[in-house]
């Protein structure tokens, strides 16, 4: 198949993805994220096996996948659709991860047996994968567009933040979430501070030079150093 007729299918094929996914969420609840409940999606959709393969070719791991993508999708473009503006860099950030976690409420389940496939060794250069992918978008949404030192401190600490969240959302009983939001709200505000420390730590380095460095060269800024 050439490059143009991919690039011409890549569209029915994320949409039968999506179709398929939709379908088979509500099974994954009972079947977990299995073989059974992504024939169960494809039947309820109307689909056959032969969709299922196309759409998903690793099989349920492929289908785990393609969940987490789209709940990536989805947030980035609900943050979009908010006046950030005005709001302060560890605000974007927390409407970035509330607005993921609000999105997949109705599929909590799902969720929770996701993290219990992908916690098996096998599957944990996936997880990173995944993991790496969410908080990037979250930070890319935020406006940060970080090259150096930064980008990697960054995206680590709200890598623990954000995985966190989750796990204490799956067991969260209050109302409207309020007890996950306000566990979020104070994570971040304990890395804000790390990262802070942290900035002032690298410039404080930068104020001794070593007799190697090139003349002019600037210390790095702090890794929550930006326009906010």
């Amino acid at each position: 198949m050439s490059g143009t007729d991919s690039d011409q299918d890549a569209p029915l094929l994320e949409e039968l993805r999506e179709t398929l996914l939709l379908a088979t969420l509500p099974h994954v609840a009972f079947d977990g994220w299995t073989e059974a409940a992504l024939r169960a999606g494809a039947a309820d959709a109307g689909r056959a096996a032969e969709d299922v393969a196309r759409a998903f070719p690793g099989g349920a791991i492929s289908a785990i996948e393609a969940f987490n993508r789209r709940a990536d999708r989805r947030m980035v473009a609900a943050l979009e659709a908010l006046d950030t503006g005005a709001m302060r860099t560890h605000e974007t950030l927390a409407a970035a991860i509330r607005a993921r976690l609000e999105d997949v409420a109705p599929h909590k389940e799902a969720v929770r047996r996701g993290l219990t496939v992908l916690a098996f060794p096998l599957n944990a250069p996936l997880a990173l994968r995944m993991l790496h992918r969410t908080v990037d978008a979250a930070w890319r949404a935020a406006g940060d567009r970080s090259t150096d030192f930064n980008w990697y401190t960054k995206r680590g600490l709200l890598a623990g933040v954000y995985s966190a969240t989750v796990l204490y959302w799956l067991n969260d009983k209050s109302e409207d979430q309020a007890d996950t939001w306000a566990f979020l709200d104070r994570r971040l505000s304990e890395v804000m501070r790390v990262g802070g420390a942290i900035g002032r730590a690298a410039k404080a380095m930068g104020a001794f030079r070593s007799p190697f460095s090139r003349p002019g060269a600037r210390p790095f800024p702090g890794p929550f150093s930006s326009r906010r």
